[in-house]
């Protein structure tokens, strides 16, 4: 019984490549595996397009994207909460099953060039084409499950042992990712247009890949990771992000935007020379719902008070140090708004491309779209008073920034000012950074946010509460406010840094506050005692076993020796 059931999920798997995948002139209600078909580069590169659509962006097909609404972190307060992503053991779940199919229509494509005609190096593209979107699965699954059973061909007999077959150990699979990945950056060419696979592309992958992979190997531990640290695995890791990143940096090919905020809304990214590689939208055609979320009357998921701290003063200290003003209080303007621009003005310039000026919440809301002149004026409010501004592009008819589905600005999926910040992250968890590093690196993005160079010996924050060194806190700080809200990136760092425990929200109270409300008359929602909006009043607390999602139980019926997770 248990073998038919598989064999009907690979059966269904196929027919869904029939409906989906499959262009002109082929039929459309099977799957043509065949020779033919291999060797047919215009099938070929149609049948590899198909895996653009893992790339979420800004959403699509009506899919949330990657900034924004992945709201779980100790950057954002989502108004009706976010908990961990599981708290019982799911019968079945996505998380498990679109990785696993996208996989095996990697592998179909690798297998299928193996019988074609097509020349060595149509091969070769296509062969890294489908390596570099198998990396990409294979890592999203190691991230969120740990060991997973790596599979390098497809599987079609239903006998077949490696259908039962035990997960692959994660430090196995993360090894054939970054050979996935080798491979890819070595056959993939330079190309001018950032929307398509590329060296760079593969290049920036790795970056991010190899700086996961080697700081969670660093930071784990056996009884919540189920893992001891593995020093000697984090260091050649490490190199290899920096091998990556440099490569990138030595291109000359790249260069910070001089203004922050314009990756994020922009018309267009392709001439952009801070983009390595993007989503493309097209007005009233192919649309994303972002702005929806920045301008209309949806109770936004506001930025938090421990987010805001996190930004530096001006004279490059934090909140803690500084001697410049860090009255955060919101004052009424002259339009009978409350306004937080004098502490804007005392802070790093990303700030306040981030948030509004202006805080708004239940019973005081504010229209952004109002300040442009124009006729439709919802009134936004915040689940923290401050509202995320940073993705709206004002230049726009207002009808593309209040309705839903209407957003066509590009998405940055990478982009140049990760690349540094993983460089200089990673030399300095090997212990290898200098100066010279942090002057190309870090202190060019602190120079765009108007702030100080950072040095080698940086001045103690008392508010560093990872128990890491005071250059390693502030490169951290730098990443958290450079990316915030962007990418889910938040999220994963501090899974791999070991941290997720700062999630808890009864140790960490800040990361459910909002704006000081010390000067708001008829408040008229939950503050604490000295003021700080609350964002939301439940409570979430951490558990070691959260570091891995489950196995959901359907699949361990199916497959017992797939075992589960520790903790769950």
């Amino acid at each position: 019984m248990k073998k038919t059931i598989i064999y009907a999920f690979a059966a269904f798997t196929l027919m869904l490549f029939g409906c989906n995948d499959m262009l002109d002139k082929y039929p459309r209600d099977t799957f043509t595996n065949n020779a033919a078909f291999w060797s047919n580069a215009n099938a070929v590169e149609s049948y590899s397009n198909k895996f653009y659509d893992n790339y979420i962006g800004y959403s699509s097909k009506g899919n949330f994207g990657w900034f924004y609404f992945k709201s779980f972190s100790d950057d954002q307060v989502n108004p009706t909460f976010d908990d961990w992503t599981y708290k019982t053991i799911p019968s079945a779940s996505t998380d498990w099953t679109a990785g696993s199919k996208e996989i095996r229509r990697v592998n179909y494509l690798l297998q299928g060039l193996s019988s074609s005609t097509l020349t060595n190096g149509e091969k070769a593209r296509f062969m890294a084409i489908g390596r570099l979107n198998r990396a990409w699965e294979y890592y999203q699954m190691v991230r969120k499950f740990g060991n997973v059973q790596w599979m390098q061909d497809v599987i079609t007999d239903p006998n077949d042992d490696r259908i039962y077959g035990s997960r692959t150990d994660r430090d196995v699979v993360i090894d054939s990712v970054l050979s996935d990945l080798n491979y890819a950056a070595a056959n993939l060419d330079d190309v001018s247009d950032k929307t398509a696979w590329s060296k760079q592309m593969a290049l920036a992958m790795k970056s991010d890949v190899c700086l996961y992979e080697g700081t969670f190997c660093k930071y784990r531990t056996a009884n919540e990771n189920g893992k001891a640290p593995d020093l000697s695995r984090a260091q050649k890791y490490l190199n290899e992000s920096v091998a990556a990143s440099e490569a990138i940096m030595n291109s000359g090919k790249f260069a910070l935007s001089p203004n922050y905020g314009d990756i994020y809304n922009s018309l267009s990214l392709g001439n952009n020379k801070e983009i390595i590689f993007y989503r493309n939208y097209e007005k009233d055609m192919v649309m994303h719902s972002l702005v929806d979320y920045t301008c209309n009357s949806t109770e936004q998921f506001g930025i938090s008070k421990d987010a805001i701290d996190a930004f530096l003063f001006l004279d490059g200290k934090p909140k803690a140090n500084t001697s410049l003003d860090t009255d955060d209080k919101a004052v009424i303007n002259s339009g009978g708004n409350y306004s937080v621009s004098k502490m804007l003005s005392q802070r790093d310039k990303r700030l306040s491309v981030l948030v509004d000026s202006i805080i708004s919440f239940a019973g005081h809301g504010w229209a952004r779209v109002n300040n442009m002149g124009v006729s439709a004026s919802p009134q936004m409010t915040s689940s923290t008073g401050y509202t995320v501004r940073k993705y709206d592009n004002m230049s726009l008819d207002s009808y593309y920034r209040i309705n839903i589905g209407t957003g066509y600005t590009d998405a940055p999926l990478y982009w140049y000012a990760v690349i540094l910040l993983n460089d200089a992250e990673a030399k300095a968890e090997l212990g290898t950074i200098t100066q010279t590093d942090l002057d190309k690196t870090i202190n060019l993005l602190q120079s765009r946010a108007g702030l100080k160079p950072m040095t080698l010996q940086p001045e103690a924050d008392p508010a560093n509460n990872m128990g890491i060194s005071n250059l390693l806190w502030e490169i951290r700080r730098c990443r958290r406010c450079e990316l915030m809200t962007d990418n889910w990136y938040r999220y994963w760092d501090l899974v791999r840094w070991h941290q997720l425990d700062k999630l808890d929200t009864s140790k960490h109270p800040d990361i459910m506050l909002g704006a000081n409300l010390s000067n708001v008359n008829n408040v008229g929602v939950n503050v604490t005692s000295d003021k700080y909006m609350i964002g939301n009043t439940k409570m979430r607390t951490y558990d070691s076993k959260y570091y891995l999602y489950p196995i959901p139980n359907g699949q361990i019926s199916l497959s017992p020796e797939t075992g589960q997770n520790l903790g769950w």
